[in-house]
């Protein structure tokens, strides 16, 4: 093989007559009797190749062979192409190169699916030849924009003076949320390492151990349900600060993603990020990560519904209307189908009336006598054409719905646009909720963020109306990093996972490490982590994550390319102590 003196990506006019040596993939074979064109391709890009039998050295017969993904190396000298066949898609699109040589250093076997077209095959089939899926153009893409932000997230906490330290992958399970991935160990039979959720615990210790400002981009692991946008291993930007309050980490990542936007994809976001405290977010948009491309607020009707005389909302706790402009062309299928839809949410059903000459219509207008159809349109500004959704029901699953109906119908119309991005912070979140299956508290975000008040006894006198220390910054619909002011303070610590339900016994073998450290004099501190695949995902403008990840899992947690998770040896499990009592497989 002739070692490469150019990449598929770099010759133009200025590289005319010169020698050249490109090694690469074929990607596309025209045949023009004694004349062949192929266009030969790396990562960096497309050259047109053109193989002339009067001019080309060798046997001729092997050229006509050549099959698509063939890689190969030709020496050749360039040549501009005729006016006419210029080609301004490509950077290298004025020039080609004339081949006297080529040597074929591996021929591809007949391919499962067209590589210059990724929709030409379903998604499990692209997963199982992952390998090819990665050298189509868009995956190509994708890993280049997530390598950009790799460099620009690092240059920009290293020149803010943070640090990047390693956290441990095998550490002690302490299992809040979601599952653990348990590791047996060999060494010290029936017990178990855990692979880490987040570095929660141990980025804390690097704040109490004096390292002020710490990062690390880190795998994290979480044995879950999954998402089209979630994984079972998954990366983030981990980042702790000591001496800080909400304002200072706020404006320093907020720096961070405008360089990250700018530099990877060339976007200017605003100046300030606009912030929603959590209980305006849900009141609006029916969502804790509220999508702001769009309008279409949630809207209090309660008070209208009352004066009618449809009774199923009388005694609900709220009613929230969505206004669609021009959804009255809504068929009653598309309505139906949406009535299913809220129903994935919990909601009883969906109410709803459309606009038509100045008065409402169909759905459960009827219930609505003239004068209050008028004082509800004139209240909603509707308009002609307009029709008004309504669900009814406890606070937070009628929210949670109608806001899931929000997005549904910004997606039918096409109202959210990929190339516009509005970050927006939700902060001031209940600090817990109440689980009546557990009877007991949880934590909204986790344990070991801070509550919003510095009496400890507010903890124990009404823990529902406290709100925490916690906030999220999300953007287009998206939670892209989360964090908290943390407690520093031990008797703090302890009080909360007391609330969780956690025993003096429990807290000392789950968390009495911690508690321990938090005795040394622990700084103020508080940190966030960006989901950084997530991250990647709205760089790239893609709505999958596995589209941004090289090797990714399906939506079961599995990788149909190596096949795992797989079995193991009798013999290794014996070493670790471990039967299998059944197997489902």
């Amino acid at each position: 093989m002739n070692i490469r003196t150019h990449t598929c990506g770099e010759l133009n006019i200025n590289s005319i007559k010169k020698t050249v040596v490109l090694n690469g993939w074929v990607n596309t074979i025209r045949l023009h009797g004694q004349v062949i064109f192929v266009d030969l391709r790396d990562r960096y890009g497309k050259t047109q190749i053109v193989f002339n039998s009067e001019g080309y050295l060798e046997d001729f017969e092997q050229v006509k062979k050549l099959s698509m993904e063939d890689v190969i190396s030709i020496t050749g000298k360039v040549q501009s192409r005729s006016e006419g066949a210029i080609n301004p898609d490509m950077t290298t699109g004025e020039v080609e190169v004339m081949v006297s040589k080529m040597e074929i250093l591996n021929e591809a076997a007949p391919l499962p699916f067209i590589i210059s077209d990724r929709n030409s095959a379903e998604e499990d089939l692209r997963l199982k030849y992952r390998y090819l899926e990665l050298r189509t153009d868009e995956l190509q893409k994708n890993i280049n924009i997530r390598h950009k932000t790799y460099q620009a997230v690092r240059h920009y906490l290293a020149g803010e003076n943070f640090l990047e330290i390693e956290t441990p992958v095998l550490m002690k399970s302490t299992p809040e949320g979601a599952r653990d991935y348990l590791v047996p160990s060999r060494i010290h039979q029936g017990k178990f390492y855990a692979l880490p959720q987040s570095p929660q615990i141990y980025k804390q210790i690097l704040m109490i151990s004096g390292y002020d400002r710490y990062f690390q981009i880190v795998k994290c692991f979480r044995d879950e349900d999954l998402r089209a946008d979630r994984q079972p291993e998954f990366t983030q930007i981990d980042i702790e600060m000591s001496f800080v309050d909400e304002e200072i980490i706020y404006k320093k990542m907020e720096n961070l993603t405008h360089k990250v936007f700018k530099e990877v994809i060339n976007v200017d976001l605003p100046k300030d990020f606009p912030r929603l405290k959590w209980d305006e977010a849900m009141d609006l948009y029916g969502s804790d990560k509220p999508d702001l491309r769009y309008e279409m607020l949630l809207q209090d009707v309660k008070p209208f519904t009352d004066k009618s005389e449809f009774n199923a909302f009388k005694s609900s706790e709220i009613v929230k209307g969505l206004v669609v402009l021009g959804g009255a062309k809504y068929s009653r299928k598309i309505i139906d189908n949406l009535t299913d839809y809220v129903k994935k949410y919990k909601a009883k059903g969906l109410a709803w009336m459309k606009v038509e000459d100045g008065y409402l219509s169909g759905g459960i207008s009827k219930f609505f006598n003239n004068d209050l159809q008028q004082e509800l349109i004139v209240k909603l500004k509707l308009k002609n054409n307009d029709v008004i959704f309504m669900i009814g029901d406890d606070k937070e699953l009628t929210q949670v719905a109608l806001g899931a109906l929000r997005v549904e119908i910004a997606r039918i119309e096409k109202l959210a646009k990929n190339d516009i991005f509005k970050p927006v912070w939700v902060t001031d979140f209940p600090m817990f909720e109440f689980d009546a299956d557990a009877n007991r508290y949880v934590a909204r975000h986790h344990p070991f963020t801070a509550p919003s008040t510095n009496d400890i006894s507010e903890l124990e006198t009404d823990p529902l109306s406290l709100k925490s220390r916690g906030y999220d910054l999300t953007m287009n619909g998206y939670e892209i990093a989360g964090g908290s002011i943390r407690n520093h303070k031990p008797d703090f610590q302890e009080k909360i996972f007391e609330l969780l339900g956690m025993d003096k016994n429990e807290t000392k073998s789950r968390f009495g490490f911690l508690i321990e450290a938090l005795k040394y004099g622990t700084p103020p501190h508080g940190g966030i982590a960006f989901g950084f695949d997530r991250l990647v995902m709205l760089l790239a403008g893609t709505k999958n994550i596995r589209d941004v990840i090289a090797f990714p899992k399906t939506t079961s947690a599995s990788s149909l390319m190596d096949e795992s998770p797989s079995s193991v040896s009798v013999s290794q499990l014996s070493e670790l102590n471990i039967s299998i009592i059944s197997n489902k497989d």
